[in-house]
């Protein structure tokens, strides 16, 4: 894989291209950023001055037609979802296989039918990253059994719920225990907390799906980092995992293993051996 398209620029976007800049032996083909218009010039001056080895073509555009013509070998999106719905479908119409980070999008349920019908059309995949989690694996394995139970928990301090319908909710800054702000699907959580419960949708579509997916979102002033667990009944398999991460610098709602994952998936792209 020699060229790439990468949807945002936010902080999963350069701590990812940071990482790139590490891992790869020669540098990429070609890169397309894809941005809002007006951060266009922004994120130009940025790539030049940090970024400008990572490929020896860098194209920045806010047109998905400017991406598709670039003719990138994987798209990665992480840019919320809005993005999701503003350009995924028609780069995977085009036939260009897409790493989806926003993954709590596929909880609207129209949307996730107008990407599974876009990725047929295109012969091409819609990627689903483990992102924060694990074990992702092992629960899409039960799940073609069935009969799955699954409960998932996520846990993060109160800055992580900043600027979430939480905040309005209770006053984040004077908690001082461990309180539940969210109890119910994981369709509803994906839906009413969207930069903070993509595992929970993760989770949901490896396993027993969003209604059965049992979801609870905490703020605990004492966690130190995102805490994510959950647990499965199967006739198969019972297990329990729980994985504390370390926020994403700049960025206390997403777990720094989520970049991790999605440059996991790049470098399997590359690289003779898939793991």
């Amino acid at each position: 894989m020699t060229r790439l398209g990468i949807i945002g620029f936010g902080n999963i976007s350069t701590t990812l291209l940071t990482l790139l800049k590490d891992v790869l032996e020669d540098p990429l083909e070609h890169l397309t950023i894809v941005c809002r218009p007006e951060y266009e010039s922004q994120v130009n001056q940025i790539m030049r001055k940090d970024f400008n080895d990572v490929a020896l073509e860098i194209s920045i555009t806010s047109n998905t037609e400017i991406l598709i013509n670039n003719k990138p070998n994987l798209v990665v999106e992480c840019a919320g979802h809005d993005a999701v719905t503003e350009h995924i479908a028609q780069v995977l119409s085009a036939g260009f296989d897409t790493v989806m980070a926003s993954v709590g999008a596929l909880a609207d349920a129209a949307l996730a039918d107008s990407l599974y019908d876009a990725a047929h059309k295109g012969m091409s995949r819609l990627i689903i990253p483990a992102g924060a989690i694990g074990g992702v694996d092992l629960l899409a394995s039960l799940k073609k059994h069935g009969k799955l139970d699954v409960s998932y928990r996520g846990i993060k301090p109160p800055a992580a719920w900043s600027g979430t319908l939480a905040a309005k909710l209770i006053n984040l800054d004077d908690l001082s225990e461990e309180t539940v702000i969210f109890s119910g699907s994981a369709r509803e959580a994906a839906s009413s907390y969207p930069k903070n419960a993509n595992v929970a949708a993760t989770i949901a579509l490896a396993g027993a799906g969003f209604e059965a997916t049992q979801t609870e979102l905490v703020a605990d002033p004492k966690a130190t980092g995102n805490i994510h667990e959950y647990s499965v009944d199967s006739p198969l398999a019972h297990y329990t995992l729980r994985v504390e991460s370390q926020p994403s610098s700049g960025n206390a709602k997403t777990s720094v293993t989520t970049v991790y994952s999605i440059l996991r998936e790049i470098t399997n792209r590359i690289g003779p051996i898939v793991i």
